[in-house]
């Protein structure tokens, strides 16, 4: 029998065989089989450079075959980012209208809870998915926003009022939430601005809505406290700067003609109809991620920002109501927009103006250039309540020197 170590030299020497025409293969399994010389042996070492040849032809034509696929993987990865093709067996983008239909509800303590299971919302509904999450968690977040407004009118007795005042039917327009009294209480007026990002009107936090409970994310407790001690309201809605509407489709640009080739015609088509199934192939074996709709953005008049909105509330509606004493809560990026708004109606606001509550304010007076006078009345009339780990209401260093900073005893 052949051993292991006879079975390479006779493969070592089979190309040198090829080459010269003879066999140098003297051991080996040719030799077991054949023997030492004889007619059978003369006729495989006279057939050994065909076979040599058969196996060099099929090597190049698989060669071939496998550069044409490495080709068409190449092209595709191309035409693919890798971040997508990690999105190909993602669920469609398609998410329920209602609280009902999402399974959740608010609970009577404010908390949302599972309707089924009683537990509280979970993100990674689905592992590895992670745009998708998102996606689901931002769909909850506009029923969220809708049930908030319903409280806001529900619970709070509070009416929109449209903005710009004088806005056509046909421009993009934002809203504001007014107490009955808001305008026409003589004595008190609360108005509250949130800060940055999804929150829209009634809202601090949508992420203490949806994992803590309404008392924690919404300005309710801000609202009825203050009715309940005689305040008219005025609630702000900052982040409602645009209108978003889908773009329209774009056309396929025309194809680029061929370059003149001087391959007969038929002889060509064919090799393109070769070519583009070998593409398909491939491509077949990658679902097209999910498209984001391309949507455009087109400002609201007057209120493209959350420092235009807060300008035109004052100029609209604050400085018109009856109150002869106007407070003001202000979130975060809400710091930045009061003080900008200070900026434009310094007097007015000093005239106005009792006292500034801020909860983490995001304001600078130095980058937006705040008067001294701006400055020394802040001193007087605000306080920044920052997240710390203190108890509540301790002094903390101040970072600028506009007003002082208490600990809001939670971090």
């Amino acid at each position: 029998m052949l051993s292991t170590a006879q079975s390479p030299s006779c493969f070592r020497n089979f190309k040198e065989a090829a080459a010269t025409g003879q066999s140098q293969c003297t051991d080996g399994y040719i030799s077991v089989i054949l023997g030492r010389g004889g007619p059978m042996r003369s006729h495989l070492c006279a057939a050994t450079p065909v076979l040599y040849i058969l196996w060099f032809t099929m090597a190049q034509v698989a060669g071939q075959e496998d550069r044409e696929k490495t080709t068409a993987l190449k092209d595709l990865l191309s035409r693919i980012d890798l971040d997508e093709l990690m999105k190909k067996d993602e669920p469609p983008f398609t998410f329920p209208k209602t609280l009902e239909e999402f399974e959740y509800a608010f609970n009577e303590y404010g908390q949302l809870r599972h309707i089924k299971t009683g537990e509280p919302f979970v993100f990674n509904a689905r592992e590895d998915l992670h745009r998708w999450n998102q996606k689901r968690y931002e769909a909850l977040g506009e029923i969220i926003t809708q049930y908030v407004y319903e409280l806001l009118e529900k619970k709070c007795n509070m009416t929109k009022a449209i903005l710009p005042v004088d806005a056509t039917e046909d421009e993009p327009t934002t809203f504001i939430y007014l107490s009955p009294d808001a305008l026409s209480n003589p004595s008190k007026l609360l108005v509250l601005i949130q800060g940055s990002g999804v929150v829209r009107a009634g809202q601090w936090a949508r992420r203490l809505i949806i994992n803590q409970d309404l008392d924690s994310g919404t300005q309710i407790p801000f609202i009825t406290r203050a009715m309940e001690e005689g305040y008219g309201v005025l609630v702000l809605n900052p982040n409602e700067n645009y209108l978003e509407v889908e773009k329209p489709a774009k056309s396929s640009p025309l194809p680029s003609p061929p370059e003149p080739s001087d391959e007969p015609a038929e002889k060509r088509e064919r090799k393109d109809d070769k070519e583009g199934k070998k593409k398909r192939e491939f491509y077949e074996k990658y679902r097209n991620p999910q498209k984001e709709t391309e949507t455009e953005r087109i400002p609201i008049r007057e209120n493209g920002s959350s420092e235009e909105h807060v300008l035109y509330v004052w100029d609209h509606f604050v400085s018109k109501a009856a109150a002869k004493n106007v407070f003001i809560v202000a979130h975060s990026y809400g710091g930045l927009s009061f003080v900008e708004l200070m900026n434009q109606r310094e007097m007015q606001v000093k005239n106005r103006v009792c006292a500034v509550a801020l909860t983490d304010s995001a304001h600078n007076i130095w980058l937006q250039e705040a008067s001294k006078g701006t400055q020394d009345w802040m001193q007087q009339h605000c306080c920044n309540w920052v997240s710390s780990p203190e108890p509540l209401d301790t002094p903390l260093d101040p970072m600028l020197p506009d007003c002082p900073r208490v600990s809001a005893g939670l971090t």
